[in-house]
């Protein structure tokens, strides 16, 4: 049995890669498209929008791993059948349990992947992806990890350590310079709301710098005029699905104590917790679709349904997701109601194949 699983194995991984590269090339096709308004914008060329695009393959991995495990599955598991090697199987006393936890193994595999991806790989590459691309489309803005976000405006240079997801900005640091590049003034606000008015700053501290002198002064509020827009900040907020699991969850409490709206992060916390569950349920949902194929002799109408379920599954995810934000129900139902729905359809279809 221990041969038998390798090889079986083997044969989901070659399946696996496959459908990755098929996926992974329309997702990135579909992506371009997207990126066609931002063409030619300053110096984000051709060459800028494929460096931006291969930096963003790991978050599209991510996010595909449980259709990829699912239809990997049933092409893989199909093929043995289609050369009667999982009848063989069966008639020389290999169980179904064997089969499933022959590819189990391979889910468990895919979902260790996926956690090393989601955790680690993820973060680094979509913030080299969003450098790339905003320093290609606009010359004037920076951004780093531990220093925030730079723009410049004139003679004026602005330092943000954090926007938030409603667009207002968090330690905004204002440093003013002379047309001889002498520092004239510089002032720190806690936070910088947009109203209708325009933006205006809470909690400032204001330094003036004369030739041999300089004063402070503190202001409760004041209005502030500059070309930096809420549309310019929004590409610097972060996707929840990027950040770790353990940053979204001390982010999440960070916005709780900002008055935040947290509802996204946290539907975004618990299908990153649940996603190696789904890769597996998906594995456990392809192997009656195969072994029903045997019997019915209609491989190709189950490989279609296989393929329409895993396009349900992501869609349900995505829309169920986005419906729990509207309506206000858990984040945590959002995110396990549709993978307790497959999960059950999942068990049935393979109590009746066994």
């Amino acid at each position: 049995m221990k041969l038998l699983s390798v090889y079986i194995a083997r044969t989901i991984l070659r399946q696996i890669a496959t459908v990755t590269m098929v996926l992974l090339g329309l997702f990135l096709f579909v992506a371009f498209l997207d990126q066609l308004n931002d063409l030619g914008v300053n110096n984000y060329g051709i060459l800028e929008v494929s460096h931006y695009l291969l930096l963003t393959v790991p978050r599209t991995l991510y996010e595909l791993f449980p259709i990829i495990a699912l239809l990997g599955t049933i092409l893989g598991l199909s093929m043995l059948a289609g050369d009667s090697e999982l009848t063989i199987m069966r008639a020389s006393g290999v169980s179904l349990v064997q089969i499933v936890w022959a590819a189990l193994k391979v889910g468990l595999a895919i979902a260790v992947v996926a956690v090393v991806i989601g955790e680690w790989l993820v973060p680094l590459s979509e913030s080299s992806a969003r450098k790339v691309k905003i320093e290609a489309m606009q010359a004037d803005l920076d951004m780093g990890i531990e220093s925030g976000v730079w723009l410049r405006d004139g003679q004026m240079y602005v330092n943000i350590r954090e926007v938030l997801p409603n667009l207002s900005a968090l330690d905004v640091n204002i440093y003013e310079f002379d047309q001889e590049g002498n520092l004239r003034a510089m002032a720190h606000a806690r936070q910088a709301f947009f109203n209708m008015e325009g933006w205006r700053l809470e909690g400032v501290e204001q330094t003036l710098i004369e030739q041999d002198s300089a004063k402070g002064v503190d202001i409760n509020s004041a209005a502030w005029s500059t070309v930096v827009t809420p549309q310019l900040l929004k590409v610097f907020l972060i996707n929840p699905i990027e950040m770790p699991v353990w940053h979204l969850f001390r982010y999440i409490d960070h916005l709780q104590a900002n008055d935040q709206e947290t509802a996204e992060h946290e539907l975004a916390f618990w299908f990153k917790v649940l996603l190696p569950l789904s890769t597996l349920v998906m594995v456990i949902l392809a192997i009656p679709f195969v072994f029903r194929s045997q019997r019915s002799m209609g491989y190709g109408r189950s490989l279609f349904i296989g393929i329409v379920v895993a396009l349900v599954f992501y869609a349900l995810s995505k829309s169920f997701g986005y419906s729990v934000l509207v309506y206000g129900v858990s984040p945590f139902l959002g995110a396990v109601i549709p993978l307790l729905l497959f999960f059950i359809v999942a068990s049935f279809l393979l109590h009746r194949a066994s």
